[in-house]
């Protein structure tokens, strides 16, 4: 089942089009990746689905076109994100931090917190991020106290937390070295086994080749080849525009 699509979406900072009429579609239970060189969109275009820059053309996730709503709203349907800075909370712990995304606040939940401030908390929310992405043993710890791969996991389960239909990961192994990143490939497949859809942005093409059921490839905000990982690394375009090499590229 299909559950996102963009069609001619558009991004405009002034007179640059950063992402420029791309059409792009995840189904669920699958990994889709979106490479291209540095500066092509990539973040770009996740910002504009998330709702965190403007857009035009159409975005529909679940059925429903979500583009007239803010990010906020489209959070609470279900569209979940990553950051390249991971931004989290020193001075909360791991489960802390977990506990902060998990809140789904109301105005029901406002009024109870001012009358009941210590009242008790589900954790259920929590406890399966930790256990997908098997981190409990982090779960006392300050992130001054665990390595970046470790830091990069626990951001990610903070997206988890609120429980997201769609996870898009924004260069989530970004400065893991080759072993942290194929603990991190295994890591988004128990996501994805959990019933968590990925969109994965990154420039470890290992990662991407292996952990990805298809991949989009864009240049200057558009887009330039899609298919399987073994098409778009043999596709003429972008082994001219991105990855140089017909080899299939290592870690």
């Amino acid at each position: 089942m299909e559950l996102l699509r963009t069609t001619d979406m558009c991004v405009t900072f002034g007179g640059v089009q950063a992402v420029d009429n791309v059409d792009f579609a995840v189904d669920e239970g699958k990994i889709v990746g979106l490479i291209g060189p540095n500066g092509a969109g990539k973040t770009t275009f996740i910002d504009g689905i998330t709702g965190f820059v403007p857009t035009t053309g159409s975005i529909n996730f679940q059925g429903r076109e979500i583009s007239h709503l803010p990010a906020h709203r489209r959070s609470q349907r279900g569209l979940g994100r990553t950051w390249q800075s991971l931004e989290l909370f020193e001075d909360l712990n791991v489960t802390e931090n977990l506990r902060v995304a998990a809140e789904q606040q109301s105005t029901t939940g406002f009024l109870a917190d001012l009358i009941i401030p210590q009242r008790r908390r589900s954790h259920t929310d929590v406890d399966f991020a930790l256990d997908v992405l098997g981190i409990r043993d982090l779960a006392r710890l300050m992130p001054t106290e665990i390595s970046q791969g470790q830091r990069k996991l626990v951001s990610a389960a903070r997206a988890l937390a609120a429980r997201p239909k769609l996870l898009c990961m924004d260069e989530p192994a970004a400065g893991l070295d080759t072993t942290e990143s194929q603990e991190l490939g295994r890591r988004m497949r128990r996501i994805v086994d959990a019933g968590i859809t990925i969109f994965l942005v990154d420039h470890d093409m290992g990662l991407v080749l292996e952990v990805c059921d298809s991949i989009y490839v864009i240049e200057f905000g558009a887009t330039i080849a899609q298919g399987t990982p073994a098409e778009v690394k043999r596709d003429p375009m972008v082994i001219a525009a991105y990855l140089g090499s017909t080899e299939t590229p290592g870690r």
